[in-house]
């Protein structure tokens, strides 16, 4: 089975609102879709948000890196022999890991058809439910209190908070949202790099004197600082995940090494596709630590594929996929399917995308 055709275009949906965070502020997304078909008639779909304020790629240069350096050296290339198509998707070009992370997605597609298999089990995994939490993303106190009591009442039983503008205003925007849906409520936290070491030390001490009952807070500190995220680790009882410090295999080792952080947030965006977040999982289980599987703001092709991922290893236990809920429509035909925050995988092959709807195919690319 050979690589015949490889096409991107570009994918938009509006957001119901503003996607806000410590780090940018979007109304839509605009994502790169991509399409490899084979001489058998197989088609495997990927895709890639432009995320230029965490993985520094915009649509311009995960279009380049794909026609002008990946897909020649896939031309061609026999699918049979799997691992050295991903090698030259991994060692084609240096970081791009957008780009790598969309071909990937529809290589592992196109492989998992052939081989008559859901993506989960040609990855060894296991079906078994998987519950998302909802992003309430960064507003004004009493806005965020409405949007999470909003949230909890379509049946959402985890909330994740954006914080990390400004703490002082995050202590109250926290107490709003507490005071709107109760204690009850898991809240997950996620400053996005915005905190300082004292600073996130102090507030989330304070959060754990009362009862916040916090799962967990999200890469308080920037991505670089590892010696600022353990010496709040060892101050503080609430989990530390570490997301923009994680990228590569290498990264996770670091983390694990330095315990910079209680569980990392594997993204296959920042990892550079589905054999990379394999990787990180399996030396997280190798070294005992517990991950958690999450997404850019990407539409329900690119969160199937996380979501299969997050069934290939036992130390997944936590997952964040709800950007598709997050859009005023969905595009994709066949993929994941919500019941509110439970999320049921495809039964067919590979990913199990039928169609995707409004793709605007670049110049000489048809649907």
């Amino acid at each position: 089975m050979k690589i015949v055709k490889i096409d991107t275009g570009i994918l938009e949906v509006p957001l119901k609102k503003p996607f806000i965070t410590a780090l940018r502020t979007v109304e839509k997304m605009e994502n790169i879709i991509v399409r490899i078909q084979t001489d058998n008639g197989l088609k495997g779909y990927g895709e890639a948000p432009p995320t230029a304020a965490i993985t520094g790629d915009t649509r311009g240069a995960i279009t380049g890196a794909i026609h002008e350096v990946l897909k020649p050296l896939l031309m061609g290339k026999d699918l049979s022999d799997f691992s050295s198509v991903l090698d030259l998707v991994q060692k084609g070009i240096v970081r791009n890991t957008s780009a790598k992370a969309a071909l990937e997605c529809a290589l592992y597609d196109l492989r998992a058809q052939q081989l008559k298999l859901p993506l989960y089990r040609l990855l060894n995994g296991a079906d078994r439910e998987l519950e998302t939490d909802v992003t309430i993303s960064v507003n004004e106190p009493q806005e965020m209190a409405e949007d999470s009591l909003r949230a909890v009442g379509e049946g959402f039983r985890i909330l994740k908070i954006k914080v990390g503008k400004d703490i002082v205003k995050d202590l109250d925007r926290l107490k709003e949202i507490r005071k709107a849906v109760g204690n009850e409520i898991p809240l997950r936290l996620d400053a996005n790099q915005g905190w300082e070491r004292k600073e996130a030390v102090t507030a989330i001490k304070l959060l754990e004197r009362e009862g916040f009952n916090l799962d967990f807070v999200e890469q308080p500190l920037k991505a670089w600082d590892l010696k600022g995220m353990k010496e709040i680790r060892n101050q503080v009882s609430t989990t530390i995940v570490a997301d923009e410090s994680l990228f590569s295999p290498g990264d996770a080792l670091r983390i694990i090494e330095e315990e910079a952080a209680d569980m990392m947030n594997i993204k296959l965006m920042k990892c550079g596709g589905i054999s990379q977040a394999v990787k990180i999982a399996t030396l997280a289980e190798v070294k005992g630590m517990k991950c958690m599987v999450g997404c850019m703001l990407e539409s329900k092709l690119a969160v199937t594929a996380a979501a299969h991922v997050a069934l290939s290893s036992p130390v997944i236990t936590k997952i964040d996929l709800d950007s598709p809920l997050l859009g005023s429509e969905d595009p994709i035909r066949g993929g994941i399917s919500y019941n509110k925050n439970k999320i049921t995988l495809p039964t067919g092959y590979g990913l199990g995308i039928e169609a995707i709807d409004g793709v605007k195919w670049h110049e000489g690319d048809h649907s």
